[in-house]
C-alpha cells in the first residue's frame, strides 16, 4: 500500500534523507564576525616582545571589546597578554641581572659604524654637525688629525654599574678621570696650547638605562666657534726614549702640583698644605731618582745634572715647608723651593732634548718672586 505525500506543492527532487531539515532554511551562509584588531596587535607585541607593556594592556582592551561586541581575535589576544607577561618578567630579569648592559655592548658594537659617537677611539679626530661640543650629539664625521677639527679622543673608561648618579655625579667623575687621563697621551704639558681643554662624551639618563656606562674624553678647543689643527698626541710611541723618560721623570711632580689644596691661603688650612708639601717633596725625590738612572746624551747630560742640582735644592725647601710651625714659617721654605722648580735649568734641558721650551700660558706672574711673600698670600698652581 503506497503512503500518499504529505499536501502542498513537490518540488522536481523527491525528499529523502538529504534534504534540509526544518529550522535550517536555505537562505545566504551568515556573514562571520569580524576579528578584533587590537587582538592582533597585542598578539605581535606579544611575540615581539619589544613593548611587552604595551601588548599586554592592548590585550586586556580587546579581551573586553570582544565580549562586548561578539568579535573573534580572543584566542590572539590571550595569546598577546600571556606572551606581553612573559616579556615583563624578562625584562626585569635582564635588568636584575646587568644583562642591559650586555645588550647595550651588543647595541654599541652594531652602532660602531662610521659617523656615529660610539664609533669614536682613542687617537681619531672628528667634527660634529653644528662644531659644538656640548650637549647631546650622535652624529660625528671622522676625519685625519691634519684637517681641521672639533675634538681628538684621548681615552675612554667605563663607569660602574648601578642606578643613574645624575648630570652631576657623572660630570664630576668624567672631570676629574678625563684631566687624570690626558697625561698618558699628552705627555708634555707645555706642548698643549693654551686655547686647548678637556671636553668628554657621557651617557644620558635614557642610554645609562640601556646599559651604556662609557666615557669618551677628548680635547676641544675652548672656544665653541674654534677649532684644532693636528694631532696633540705626545706619548711613548712619538717620543725618543730621552725624551720619554723625561717627561716620565716630570710627571710625578705635575701630579703632585695637581693635588694643592682648596683654599687660597695657607692660613685657611696650615694642615693641608704641609700635607701637599710632604707630597710635592716625595715626588721630588722620584723625579730626582728617574733623571739620575737614565744615561743621557752628551747634549743634554749636562743641563739635566744642573735641573737635578735645582730640584735637589727645591725638594730640602718643601721638606721644610711640610713641617712649617705656622703659616709665615710655610711662605718662606715655600717661596724658595718655588722659585727653584721654575728656574731657568728646566727650560734650559727641555731644549736639549728637542721638547717644547715656553711656558704654558696659564703660568702667569704670580709665582715670578717666589709664589708668596712672608707676610703671607694666595699660592699659585704650577705645572713643570
Amino acid at each position: 500500500m503506497s503512503i500518499p505525500p504529505p499536501p502542498g506543492p513537490q518540488g522536481p527532487y523527491p525528499q529523502g534523507p538529504y534534504a534540509p531539515q526544518w529550522g535550517h532554511p536555505l537562505a545566504p551562509y551568515p556573514r562571520q564576525a569580524p576579528v578584533n584588531g587590537l587582538a592582533i596587535a597585542a598578539f605581535v607585541l606579544g611575540v615581539l616582545c619589544f613593548v611587552p607593556a604595551v601588548g599586554l594592556v592592548l590585550g586586556l582592551i580587546a579581551l573586553a571589546r570582544i565580549r562586548k561586541r561578539g568579535e573573534r581575535g580572543k584566542g590572539f589576544a590571550v595569546a598577546g597578554c600571556v606572551l606581553s607577561s612573559v616579556g615583563l618578567a624578562l625584562w626585569a630579569l635582564t635588568l636584575s641581572t646587568g644583562a642591559a648592559a650586555d645588550f647595550w655592548d651588543g647595541f654599541r658594537d652594531a652602532a660602531r659604524g662610521e659617523g656615529t659617537a660610539y664609533s669614536l677611539e682613542k687617537g681619531q679626530c672628528f667634527t660634529t654637525p653644528d662644531g659644538s661640543l656640548q650637549g647631546v650629539t650622535y652624529d660625528v664625521d671622522e676625519v685625519p688629525c691634519e684637517r681641521r677639527h672639533d675634538g681628538e679622543v684621548f681615552a675612554s673608561f667605563e663607569l660602574p654599574r648601578g642606578s643613574y648618579p645624575g648630570d652631576e655625579g657623572i660630570t664630576r667623575v668624567a672631570d676629574d678621570r678625563c684631566y687624570a687621563l690626558q697625561d698618558a697621551y699628552a705627555m708634555d704639558r707645555w706642548a698643549l696650547p693654551a686655547d686647548v681643554d678637556v671636553y668628554y662624551l657621557t651617557p644620558t639618563s635614557a642610554s645609562w638605562r640601556a646599559g651604556d656606562r662609557e666615557v669618551t674624553c677628548l680635547f676641544g678647543n675652548t672656544d665653541e666657534r674654534g677649532t684644532l689643527t693636528g694631532s696633540l698626541r705626545n706619548d711613548g710611541a712619538r717620543l725618543d726614549p730621552d725624551q720619554h723618560t723625561y717627561l716620565l721623570a716630570e710627571g710625578h711632580l705635575n701630579r703632585a702640583m695637581d693635588e694643592v689644596p682648596e683654599a687660597e691661603a695657607v692660613e685657611d688650612d696650615l694642615a693641608g698644605y704641609r700635607i701637599w708639601a710632604g707630597r710635592v717633596t716625595q715626588a721630588l725625590g722620584e723625579e730626582i731618582a728617574t733623571l739620575d738612572g737614565h744615561g743621557w746624551p752628551a747634549g743634554a747630560e749636562r743641563p739635566v745634572a744642573e735641573l737635578t742640582d735645582d730640584l735637589e735644592a727645591a725638594r730640602a725647601q718643601w721638606g721644610l715647608a711640610a713641617k712649617a710651625a705656622d703659616a709665615d714659617a710655610y711662605y718662606e721654605h715655600y717661596g724658595k723651593g718655588y722659585d727653584l722648580l721654575v728656574a731657568d735649568t728646566t727650560v734650559t734641558a727641555r731644549k736639549a732634548l728637542g721638547l717644547a721650551d715656553t711656558r704654558p700660558d696659564y703660568e702667569d706672574g704670580d709665582g715670578g718672586d717666589g709664589g708668596a711673600d712672608a707676610g703671607g698670600g694666595e699660592v699659585p698652581g704650577l705645572e713643570v
